[in-house]
């Protein structure tokens, strides 16, 4: 199998100063029952910041805020695509001060061609938590987070295909735990994660796709970041990253265990800066 061939990538990252699991919304946080441990959260951040940066991409970096544990999940902070942001609007009352202070970043470090706020009447949107973009189309997810409405707003905005794909397993309630996007014309994903109909479109636009086991998806291995041949992901699912290597992928473990007590994992931490031309050189302090 030929190597798969790595770009060069911008991300968006904000340190867990704050994090916790303060609240309940998704099947993974127990705040009575299992304390975040801070020092080891941020020594597991800072080591996938620095994976990023030994892989040589740049990364930038969203000042954290006090009382939003969650605004560490850089990934739903809003979908970057061809130099135009597509805000956020969080479906769970906890989250929704994260949107604003992502929108003001983006218009204060700037994207090439705007940035548009999702506080719209067509629904639901938490970013690239449901929005993941390929060389031909974005993904996107809907079922227990992301509307439809939002989909077809997206789509014209950025215009590009938006496919939807519902999701119907809670565990897996964003399209980032279920699919992952591994280079222009292959993805991973878990397909008991789907509805039978959103199966068989699958099948149909990537017959070559990568089927990862319910063990490896159970440890969020789906969540994972690929630069199209080095592939972070969480270092307990190492069936999903045997499968990478028969594919050509370079399989980047790490171990961001402390994120998984809210569902998160290396794609929830990592917002990518998509701009026209390609990715984006250059990254802000």
């Amino acid at each position: 199998m030929n190597a798969q061939t790595a770009t060069r990538r911008h991300y968006l990252m904000c340190r867990p100063t704050y994090f916790t699991v303060a609240y309940a919304i998704n099947p993974w946080m127990h705040p009575d029952d299992e304390a975040v441990d801070t020092e080891r959260a941020l020594a597991q951040w800072e080591a996938l910041r620095r994976t990023y940066l030994d892989l040589g991409h740049d990364v930038s970096l969203i000042e954290p805020a006090p009382g939003l544990p969650d605004m560490v999940f850089a990934a739903n902070g809003a979908v970057v695509v061809d130099g135009l942001a597509f805000g956020s609007r969080f479906r769970h009352i906890e989250r929704l001060p994260e949107a604003v202070r992502y929108l003001e970043w983006f218009k204060a470090h700037g994207v090439e061609h705007g940035v548009r706020d999702a506080y719209l009447p067509l629904g639901i949107a938490e970013g690239e938590g449901d929005f993941l973009t390929t060389s031909t189309r974005i993904l996107a997810g809907t079922g227990f987070r992301t509307e439809p409405g939002a989909h077809r707003e997206l789509e014209e905005y950025v215009d590009r295909e938006v496919v939807s794909l519902t999701l119907v397993d809670p565990r897996l309630y964003h399209l980032d735990t279920a699919l992952a996007v591994l280079d222009e014309e292959t993805i991973a994903y878990y397909p008991a994660a789907f509805a039978p109909e959103s199966q068989r479109l699958l099948a149909t636009l990537y017959p070559d796709a990568i089927h990862a086991s319910e063990e490896d998806a159970m440890v969020l291995g789906l969540n994972a970041v690929s630069d199209g041949r080095n592939v972070v992901l969480p270092v307990q699912a190492a069936g999903l990253a045997r499968q990478l290597e028969a594919r050509g992928f370079e399989a980047v473990p790490v171990d961001v265990s402390e994120f998984r007590k809210s569902g998160g994992g290396p794609k929830c931490c990592t917002l990518e800066i998509r701009v026209g031309g390609g990715p984006e050189r250059g990254s802000q302090p």
